[in-house]
């Protein structure tokens, strides 16, 4: 079980940039993690998560990021796996998109660009060597800094990508809900997809 986050990164509280969002949402999820570590998690937005479960509810419920049973644990799970638990966990949009019927959905480009700040924000107080998006939403999301886009998503997975905006490098993952069918199908085993994600995030992190 990865270790369980006690403190959040509060940027702008009661944030009603979105006010569709601030009306249905429950919490903010903020991101957690020491802000001086290496490694910068970005997920697309939080889900509507498991308010009956006891801690891992997800974001919507507990107010920081990556705390869901699904994704949360995964993806923590993953980084704790290659050596970085320190690691810093936030989305690209805070606030949980509802689909109407009690799920959640992709967020809008009009919602990414307005918390797109936050997560600028985000970046330059950490300052991590290597930003790990999660999935195509947060790695597009990302790139618009650049004004750039990528065509064929899973052809970039665990292929570093310079991020002029930010300074940084990312090295884009799998999105938690589709890891376990795509890392057969881009031909990995499990460990061996986890030994070369370790690979890459320590060549970026070494010396950074």
């Amino acid at each position: 079980m990865p270790e369980y986050p006690d403190s959040r990164n509060v940027l702008e509280p009661n944030c009603t940039r979105c006010p569709h969002l601030a009306e249905t949402r429950e919490c903010i999820s903020w991101g957690t993690g020491p802000l001086d570590a290496d490694v910068l998690v970005v997920g697309e937005a939080p889900g509507a998560g498991t308010p009956e479960a006891d801690l891992w509810r997800g974001g919507n419920w507990t107010g920081m990021a990556y705390t869901a049973r699904h994704s949360g644990r995964v993806i923590r799970d993953l980084m704790e796996d290659v050596g970085y638990h320190d690691a810093y966990y936030t989305n690209a949009v805070k606030c949980f998109p509802p689909d109407g019927e009690g799920s959640n959905r992709e967020p809008t480009d009009e919602e990414l660009t307005t918390c797109r700040t936050h997560l600028v924000t985000e970046v330059e107080q950490v300052e991590p060597s290597a930003i790990v998006p999660t999935g195509k939403h947060a790695t597009e999301t990302l790139l618009a800094l650049d004004d750039r886009s990528l065509d064929g998503f899973t052809d970039h997975v665990l292929t570093p990508i310079d991020c002029e905006a930010l300074s940084t490098t990312l090295l884009p993952v799998l999105h938690p809900s589709y890891q376990n069918i795509w890392i057969a199908r881009l031909g990995y085993e499990s460990e061996e997809y986890r030994a070369e994600l370790r690979e890459e995030l320590d060549a970026l992190c070494v010396g950074g």
